[in-house]
């Protein structure tokens, strides 16, 4: 080890996706979070598995850390509790007999739990929830000056703020406070329409194109007031998440004629046409924000971080609707983000080191931060019986290419694991955007998910503007866009189609990755940040003339994104998935000799 090397580790947990980031000298070493390593997805647990990865990959081990520092500051978020209880009171003493024990026995006293849990005895800094969040943001993007904006749910007390970063100081000027929180408002819906709260927000986002906006006039009569400036106000008497083990009560479900509904119930028309208008009141927040912060600040452009930023159709809103030029989003937005956030802002705050910008590229390095599968595939293979055929590197994409020109769904477990909740090539399932069956086949024979959910397009940087109304980088899936409209076609009969019904009419020349109002969840590939993934699309147009694939997360419902070849291989086992690519390995499915162990005792296990 350099002993010249300053060591910093951030770690964000307990709330949802707890993680671990390690930099280096304010270069990112490692970061990832702990659902990976223990197979529960959203695991809110102290990062162990993720900070025991981090320290390996940097070769050190916790006597070298100069630095632990936690994503948010615990007693902070303790006295808003304490007073979110106190003035509800006697209401929410069921939700405060279940906090409390938790609270007492660990949630406040991180400094001493991360002291026993690592053995450490240096400094521990606790920066505020969204400063990591805001750090997280800015630090990595491009931009040496930008506006910086950060909606989440609640951290301590904070919901919503904006400011600015330029070199290597961020500042925020303006916020909104709990209980008023748009993170916790489209909460309210996710839970509401049967989906899971902190994890099912992105279903949500994915029905609403299905229905019409018909409640916004009364989401902004009822629930929420919205001023010019974006900032607003909810109406408390429909929500229960401030003391309540709810998020939604009855006031809320008489003002929408329905009781929420139960996860996997049947969903209809009027729970497609709640998601579409909740969905816009969301995006009309968003815009209004940014367009305030731009007019304050007069920057050209917008760093944005916070669970609400993995809204990449309200991000699409806002680069489509606004004056800002260019828009950077974390790409682990969420809490988990907080971990890289907390350990940038030792370095750049604290500490007072400079920051160098490299105008073009971002320092996330396609956030290709966790293990690498990289390791004597063969060797692993070769252990456990698998079999496979070798592919040299000269081989290795012209066949995977015709296998997706042949209609086959490929799995990809290549190099660094990515940070965040998008699979960008490296723990990936692909497959023939040109299919008209492909979504089908991938939601219910391979993802076990529900029908209406879309997949997200790869497509070739240099080519994004010929299939999207875009033509900037977006590495990271973040951005929404409209199909082009000479990819589309003739709607006559897709018009009079309504809701899941929508899914039986072709829209383009690439259906199964354009949603039903005609937009998708780019990704453009470039050599810089993914040449593998990029050689295999490049060598599929040369094949096909389609610089568009298919590109999904390597996992099944309910389990996280695969993280090991071990992972990989049995996900890949369970589906009918036709063949696996880690590293120059290709396993195909049927030729397993244990193809049926697998299928029969595993795939329960994980469904929610």
């Amino acid at each position: 080890m350099n002993r010249n090397s300053v060591y910093i580790l951030g770690i964000s947990a307990f709330y949802h996706d707890s993680a671990a980031c390690l930099i280096r000298n304010g270069t990112i070493v490692a970061a990832a979070q702990e659902e990976r390593f223990t197979r529960k997805k959203h695991d809110a647990s102290f990062p162990s598995h993720a900070i025991e990865y981090c320290l390996k990959e940097a070769g050190i081990n916790i006597g070298d850390i100069a630095y632990v520092t936690f994503y948010e500051k615990p007693f902070l978020k303790f006295e808003r509790l304490l007073l979110t209880y106190l003035s509800y009171a006697p209401r929410g003493i069921g939700s405060f007999l279940k906090a409390m024990p938790v609270w007492l026995k660990e949630k406040i006293f991180i400094k001493t739990l991360i002291q026993e849990e690592l053995q450490y005895q240096g400094d521990i800094i606790f920066p505020e929830h969204h400063e990591s969040h805001a750090a997280s943001a800015f630090f990595p993007s491009p931009f040496d000056e930008a506006a910086i904006v950060t909606f989440d749910g609640v951290g301590e007390w904070t919901t919503t703020s904006w400011g600015k970063g330029k070199g290597n100081r961020i500042e925020l000027t303006q916020e909104i406070q709990f209980p008023h929180s748009l993170g916790l408002l489209y909460s309210a819906f996710t839970y509401y329409i049967g989906f899971r709260v902190n994890s099912g927000e992105y279903k949500l986002m994915g029905l609403a194109p299905y229905g019409q906006p018909k409640y916004v006039d009364i989401i902004h009569r009822e629930l929420i007031d919205i001023k010019d400036d974006g900032s607003f106000r909810l109406n408390l008497k429909y929500f229960n998440y401030p003391v309540g083990l709810t998020m939604t009560n009855g006031h809320f479900y008489k003002l929408f004629g329905l009781p929420p509904r139960k996860p996997e119930a049947e969903l209809v028309q009027k729970h497609m046409d709640i998601a579409a208008s909740i969905q816009q009141v969301t995006e009309e927040i968003m815009v209004k924000t940014a367009n305030h912060v731009h007019k304050m600040t007069g920057l050209d452009n917008l760093c944005l971080a916070g669970g609400v930023a993995l809204n990449c159709v309200g991000n699409g809103k806002i680069l489509k609707q606004t004056r800002f030029r260019n828009i950077w989003v974390q790409p682990a937005a969420g809490d988990a983000g907080g971990a890289l956030g907390a350990a940038l802002l030792v370095w750049h705050h604290y500490l007072r080191n400079p920051r160098t910008v490299d105008q073009g590229h971002d320092s996330q390095q396609g956030s290709f931060l966790g293990p690498d599968v990289s390791a004597d595939i063969q060797t692993l293979a070769d252990s456990n019986g698998w079999v496979y055929e070798y592919l040299s590197n000269e081989n290795l994409s012209v066949r995977i290419a015709r296998l997706i020109d042949q209609q086959k769904v490929v799995g990809l477990c290549q190099g660094r694991m990515e940070f965040g909740p998008r699979a960008l090539g490296s723990r990936s399932i692909i497959g023939d955007a040109r299919s008209e069956k492909m979504q089908s086949i991938l939601n219910l024979k391979v993802k076990f998910r529900e029908s209406f959910r879309p997949f997200a397009p790869a497509v070739l940087r240099e080519r994004v503007s010929d299939y999207f109304d875009m033509d900037c980088d977006s590495p990271y899936m973040l951005l929404v866009a409209p199909l082009c409209e000479q990819k589309r076609l003739d709607d006559k009969a897709g018009q009079e189609l309504f809701g899941i019904e929508k899914l039986k009419f072709k829209r383009s020349v690439v259906p199964a990755i354009t949603h039903v109002d005609y937009s998708a969840r780019v990704q453009t590939v470039d050599q810089h940040r993914n040449p593998l993934f990029y050689r295999i699309i490049k060598e599929f147009e040369r094949q096909t003339s389609c610089p568009v694939v298919i590109n999904t997360s390597f996992n099944i419902r309910g389990e996280p994104i695969v993280c090991s070849a071990h992972d990989a291989y049995r996900c890949f086992m369970c589906t009918d998935m036709d063949y696996l690519l880690v590293g120059n390995c290709l396993f195909e499915r049927l030729k397993q000799p244990n193809k049926n162990k697998y299928r029969k005792e595993d795939i329960a296990t994980f469904l929610d």
